[in-house]
């Protein structure tokens, strides 16, 4: 029954996430807020590490879903949820545009996708923005920002504007920063 719930909701998620492998997070968090197996610092942390692992984000974070959920399987499972539509998806368009490619609906329709995942794209970073340096829960006003993670994110928010260095730089640096800061 896991695997049966983790396709069915990675299959909505890849038929609906349009704009890449970080649109999908809106919907882990929408996922995060209705079940209990799942927090959205769960989402943060699942993010972080997807972004660091090589492969599309969008089946790193379906698999440590699936994986957090339901195991080995679990993750497969996702990780095919998340694909399926995808590819279906490609082979019916691919077939259907070359007859309609110079057709006004069809532009259209693509012109209508690109707000849809600037949207998304926009939602995911603004949630893993807020994720990492607001603490809602904090008991006390000061504590409310998260300080140690706010300070390092402008120093790499500088460094990577002023230096503009390979990304897997700042990567390594932040996860040295992170283990030395106890983050």
């Amino acid at each position: 029954m896991k695997l049966l719930f983790l396709l069915a909701n990675f299959s909505r998620i890849g038929l609906f996430a349009i704009g890449g492998g970080l649109a999908t997070v809106p919907f882990l968090f929408e996922m995060a807020d209705r079940y209990d197996w799942l927090t959205r610092e769960k989402v943060g942390n699942m993010l972080a590490v997807a972004q660091s692992l090589p492969g599309a984000i969008g089946v790193n974070l379906a698999a440590y879903t699936g994986f957090t959920y339901a195991g080995i399987a679990g993750s497969y499972i996702a990780a095919l949820g998340l694909t399926i539509p995808s590819i279906v998806i490609i082979i019916i368009v691919a077939r259907t545009l070359q007859a309609f490619k110079e057709s006004a609906i069809v532009k259209a329709v693509f012109s209508g996708f690109r707000p849809a995942a600037a949207g998304l794209l926009s939602a995911a970073g603004f949630g893993a923005i807020a994720l990492s340096l607001y603490h809602p829960a904090a008991e006390l006003w000061h504590q409310i920002i998260r300080w140690k993670e706010s300070c390092l994110f402008l120093v790499l928010f500088v460094l990577i504007y002023k230096f503009k260095k390979h990304p897997i730089i700042y990567i390594i640096a932040a996860g040295i920063a992170g283990i030395v800061l106890g983050l």
